[in-house]
């Protein structure tokens, strides 16, 4: 497994006020199988020692990959969530996770977010279940977008498909979302897609877009991984290629902000 350190122009072992350190943990799931995939990661952060305040970011269902047996993928949720909060809080960071949870109203996909205390900060259901394989019928759809106050930076997390929805993301830049993190389980086959409507989710909302993939293969697909970090004016600042890896990158909210007074699109939208 390599590592790739991306410097997008702060200085120090920490971030600066303002701005985040961004961990991506491009992973080859191991299928159905939540306790390989939580020794991979924890034996992964214990060689990245992510700092203080860092984001943690792993894949949509990162404990079983995009599996349509609610069962199977949900089983071990509850050891997940347990070793998420302990994981967070010995490296005093933010996780953001991809779960397939059994929740009050039946299993959901979830990106489910904890703090640098273990406590888990924020929820979020995926919106657009992918009717092709007929994810709407195994894990229930969330029903309204959320953003939360992160280091500095007003997230909103999105799970895969919701990628091709344009407006929940507008809904998030109105909600003053300047960090949109998409997780997922996204095929090599639509790779172009991937890149091209993260660039687009950037440029549209004047944020910083990360998008966080998969790598290897399940019994349906294959995945090529590119994670990648979009700064506000589309622009891939950080990459990670192909296959298993993990990478690093800071990011500074000022930059949507200079960027949003200097080119005022939001301020000149109209509703309609």
């Amino acid at each position: 497994m390599r590592s790739v350190k991306w410097n997008l122009g702060l200085a120090g072992e920490s971030p600066v006020v303002g701005a985040v350190r961004v961990l991506m943990g491009q992973l080859d799931l191991v299928w159905e199988d939540a306790l390989a995939n939580a020794v991979r990661v924890e034996s992964a952060l214990e060689r990245e020692a992510p700092t203080p305040g860092t984001l943690v970011i792993l894949p949509e269902m990162f404990g079983s990959g995009f599996s349509m047996d609610a069962t199977r993928a949900c089983a071990g949720s509850k050891e997940l969530l347990s070793r998420i909060s302990g994981w967070s809080r010995r490296w005093r960071c933010w996780i953001l996770a991809g779960l397939a949870l059994e929740d009050t109203d039946g299993p959901a996909n979830c990106a489910v977010g904890f703090g640098p205390d273990g406590a888990e900060a924020f929820r979020f259901r995926k919106l657009h279940g992918f009717s092709p394989v007929g994810e709407p019928g195994v894990y229930r759809p969330g029903d309204s977008v959320g953003v939360w106050d992160v280091e500095g930076f007003r997230l909103a997390p999105f799970v895969c498909y919701d990628l091709r929805f344009p407006e929940v993301f507008r809904e998030a830049s109105k909600r003053g979302a300047d960090l949109l993190v998409v997780i997922a389980n996204w095929p090599a086959r639509r790779e172009r897609h991937w890149l091209a409507l993260l660039q687009a989710r950037a440029i549209e909302n004047q944020a910083w877009v990360v998008g966080v993939n998969r790598a290897g293969s399940d019994p349906s697909a294959t995945y090529s991984g590119r994670s990648v970090v979009v700064d506000p004016m589309g622009v891939i600042r950080a990459d990670a290629g192909e296959g298993e890896r993990w990478i690093t990158a800071e990011i500074d909210v000022k930059e949507a902000q200079v960027w949003r007074e200097a080119f005022p699109a939001l301020r000149d939208r109209r509703e309609w």
